[in-house]
């Protein structure tokens, strides 16, 4: 099997679609344009009131990567959709796109560019695909486990979704994305060997099965190992038979050799009512100490019901419902051109229209800014502007909303942050990805930049993207000169 960390070349996946129309840009002299594509997505997932940023190194992964192999060639020969011309063409492909790209753990909200790319049309066209598939899967996870991480209040979630995922790399990447999005650790091996997540696991209920009764399988896992035991007290009956079998090893071997039961985990029932009388039963045996997982098809919503109804649980293990994003499995990140260079380097602006509004793009050579209060260091929006265009910040700066333009608001007493960084310049990588571990601690800071209104479950407040005035003018003269 591939490590996720070894270089592999997946240029061919893409949609056909962007290999024939290759074709036709090729056969009518295009080749050579250059193109502005942005990726952005057009809704939170669950009606959110925030994404987080994940998949980019990824990303650079594939565009380093990106060349045609022979097989790859003779597979397009083979369709006979292709001209000798256009496959050398491909064949002596060099990657000279320039991309830039949101920071992995950023937040980043609906209508911003998050990647960008300018090159020529073939290879910026092409590279669609993987590009979204690899923003779009990323993104899903880590917003859904900083949700689910935001539920839990301070208390650690580990990914136990290995098996419910769809496909091994959605399992090993998802338990990427998971960690970024913040996450303790996972129970997938894979994941824990390539990119150094911490793993965790503790038992099956085949484990408890397989022994005469549930003390002796207590007894021989503690055995194993004394030092870091974490008991299943499920398989029969949690309050009459597990949790008095965990106790039991306990007092019995564990104790005896100066060491204690780290935990139990409980992974069905009324996880409130089990909880608390298993914290009642272990403190009074005199195990405080002893610390109670939950598990069984949780989600943000269960685990902020179970805090609220005063469950007794230390720590989560969230599965399908996280590595699935059960509730809205889609993220809906798209690519959409919007302009093109002529002859002397000018920018010549493209928009998509829509009788829906939220389908009409923003033209031209854009760049993402994030307002940040110098006060009380929380975001106050962000504004998507044309290239060229500065930001003084030693002056009053006016918002308004590009729908309903009379909403307005004037920030004072701010700081500016450019949110796409330069990933590729001419094809060749500028970007030095951070580590794991720093992606994910800068995640939880940036987290820490969002007002409470904006990353609560339900109704979130909605954080304004907005247009500057030149955009909003170059985009509305083009709606109008359009229709």
């Amino acid at each position: 099997m591939n490590s996720w960390n070894e270089k592999s070349n997946m240029t061919m996946l893409t949609d056909f679609y962007e290999l024939t129309m290759s074709q036709a840009y090729y056969d009518q002299g295009m080749k050579d344009t250059i193109a502005y594509f942005d990726l952005f997505f057009r809704r939170v997932p669950d009606e959110g009131g925030y994404a987080i940023m994940a998949g980019l190194q990824q990303m650079i992964s594939y565009l380093e990567e990106l060349h045609f192999e022979e097989e790859d060639l003779a597979y397009l020969r083979a369709t006979g959709q292709f001209s000798e011309e256009f496959l050398q063409c491909l064949a002596n492909m060099d990657f000279r796109c320039d991309v830039w790209a949101v920071p992995e753990g950023t937040p980043i909200f609906e209508g911003e560019p998050i990647v960008k790319v300018r090159g020529p049309i073939i290879q910026a066209q092409m590279i669609e695909t993987m590009l979204l598939l690899t923003i779009n899967h990323q993104s899903l996870i880590a917003t859904k486990s900083a949700r689910i991480v935001y539920a839990a209040e301070g208390r650690p979630i580990m990914e136990f979704g290995a098996r419910r995922a769809q496909g091994y790399d959605a399992s090993v990447l998802g338990a990427r994305a998971a960690y970024i999005g913040g996450v303790s650790g996972t129970s997938c091996s894979m994941a824990g060997l390539q990119f150094g997540i911490p793993v965790s696991g503790t038992m099956a209920h085949s484990f408890v099965q397989l022994y005469p009764t549930e003390y002796e399988a207590f007894m021989a896992y503690a055995k194993t190992y004394p030092d870091n035991a974490v008991l299943l007290v499920d398989t029969y009956n949690v309050l009459t038979s597990g949790v008095p079998n965990a106790i039991r090893v306990a007092k019995e071997l564990l104790e005896p050799q100066g060491k204690r039961l780290k935990g139990i985990r409980i992974d069905s029932g009324d996880i409130t009512y089990l909880s608390q009388e298993s914290r009642r039963l272990l403190d009074e045996a005199g195990m405080q100490d002893c610390k109670i997982t939950a598990s069984s098809a949780l989600d943000e919503y269960t685990i902020r019901d179970l805090m609220v109804q005063g469950a007794k649980v230390d720590a989560f293990g969230v599965g399908e419902r996280l590595i699935t994003s059960r509730s809205e499995p889609v993220f809906g990140g798209v690519y959409k051109l919007c302009g093109i260079e002529d002859a002397e380097g000018n920018v010549i602006p493209k928009m998509k229209i829509s009788e829906n509004i939220g389908k009409i793009t923003n033209p031209g050579h854009k760049w993402v800014f994030r307002f940040l209060d110098r006060a009380t260091g929380k975001a106050m929006a962000d504004l998507i502007a044309l290239d060229g265009e500065v930001i003084d910040t030693a002056q009053p700066y006016e918002l308004f909303d590009p729908e309903a333009t009379w909403k307005r608001k004037t920030l004072h007493n701010f700081e500016v942050m450019p949110l796409l960084q330069p990933i590729f310049l001419g094809g060749r990588r500028v970007y030095t990805c951070p580590s794991l571990e720093e992606s994910r601690s800068y995640a939880t800071r940036q987290m820490t930049t969002l007002w409470p209104s904006v990353t609560r479950l339900d109704r979130p407040h909605n954080y304004y993207v907005d247009l500057s005035q030149k955009l909003y003018d170059l985009k509305f003269g083009m709606l109008k000169d359009l229709n």
